[in-house]
């Protein structure tokens, strides 16, 4: 195994779940981006090959903390491209944030290990060159996003049978119900306490937006060969079933379990297999309703701005993951504020130049522009998606 980005929220459960079955999995490379503590204390547990962290400043202070140990220690993203590629890695868990996990996962599959992907972001960015190189390098991608993992799951047995379509639940977020005006007041600290999930930062403001959805409704377009039109979303409050699809016949499947990555975690690293755990079970008589409502676009317009970027295809999809990534930085920063995250974005996806077929460059070129366009946006006023 592989962890990219072990120090975050995912790559800590998944530490957890090999810990549990030390005779199924070994530890060969980490990584993380500036937590050199907790990448020093799980490399000293795990003992793998190799642990890479990005940010340079602390390079000398991982070698420290691990100089009694047999462990290569080594700095920054080309460290890390080198290092997936080792002959001794068999599966790659891709949980870094953001844009970033975009040249290692390629790399990876490049090598020809096979993908646990938790970076929803690689796909959203450039889902066809991924897909492509995933088919001609034949190397699986099993997601562990919870909504991609029941998918698949209920797909399990039945590739042979077309799709009519897939559900997306959501919760809704801590702000569900709420109008456009009661969000302009909403502090960090509100939109970091998600009603159901432990999550990172990035992806806790991005489940109140609703744009961590949008994201997800673009990565199944690629995951499971969809068209935008045949993928849904529905807000789930108790976030219990975790997605269905429904087949041509109009049966539908899904997947159920309690609010815990782990276990979207563990099937992935174990798939096709199924492991014996000890995490909670689901109890009926604790949850005697489960209700379900439409997503509120009008407030929540990250949503829509997804399923726009994905129906326009091309680069957008980039552009708009970008965006987001500058947008939730400076709202957490207290830059700009909650409700104009989408304003911003939909700014940034109106003034970057469209690219209909692109290149690995064209993804990285949309991308740092997008960048700088959202960084300096100060406009308070929306403008639409030509």
């Amino acid at each position: 195994m592989a962890i990219l980005g072990s120090t975050g929220s995912i790559g800590t459960q998944a530490l957890e779940v090999i810990a549990a079955n030390p005779d199924m999995f070994e530890v060969e490379l980490l990584t993380a981006n500036g937590n050199f503590e907790l990448l020093a204390e799980q490399a000293a547990l795990f003992q793998p090959n190799a642990v890479v962290i990005n940010d340079k400043s602390k390079h000398e202070k991982l070698k420290h903390a691990l100089s009694h140990l047999p462990i290569k220690v080594w700095c920054g993203a080309e460290a890390t491209l080198s290092e997936v590629q080792r002959e001794s890695i068999d599966v790659v868990l891709t949980a870094m944030v953001g844009f970033s996990g975009l040249l290692p996962t390629i790399t990876a599959i490049k090598s020809g290990k096979h993908i646990a992907l938790a970076n929803k972001e690689t796909l959203v960015v450039a889902g066809e060159l991924i897909t492509d190189l995933s088919r001609n390098h034949q190397t699986s991608i099993i997601p562990v996003d919870s909504e991609h993992s029941a998918i698949f799951q209920c797909l399990v047995g039945e590739w042979h049978n077309p799709i009519e379509k897939i559900i997306l639940t959501a919760s809704g977020g801590p702000f569900r119900g709420k109008k456009a005006t009661e969000l302009a007041a909403i502090k960090k600290e509100q939109a970091l306490k998600h009603p159901n999930w432990t999550m990172g930062r990035k992806i806790t403001i991005d489940s109140a937006t609703l744009m961590n959805k949008g994201l997800e409704v673009i990565e199944a377009k690629w995951l499971f060969n969809l068209k935008a039109d045949q993928i849904e979303v529905i807000v789930h409050p108790q976030s219990i079933i975790h997605s269905l699809v429904q087949f041509t016949d109009g049966s539908m499947k899904a997947q159920l379990g309690l609010p815990d990555m782990k276990l979207p975690i563990q099937y992935a690293l174990s798939y096709p297999q199924r492991i014996v755990n000890h995490f909670p079970r689901f109890d009926f008589s604790l949850y005697p309703t489960l209700t379900f409502e439409k997503p509120d676009t009008d407030t929540f317009t990250c949503l829509q701005l997804a399923y726009e970027a994905l129906k326009k295809g091309g680069n957008l999809p980039c552009v708009l993951n970008a965006a987001n990534e500058i947008a939730v930085d400076r709202f957490l920063n207290d830059d700009i504020g909650f409700n104009q995250i989408p304003v911003l974005i939909e700014a940034v996806l109106h003034q970057v130049e469209f690219i209909s077929v692109c290149s690995l460059d064209d993804y990285i070129q949309s991308d740092l522009s997008a960048r700088q366009q959202a960084l300096s946006w100060k406009q308070n006023t929306s403008v639409s998606i030509n």
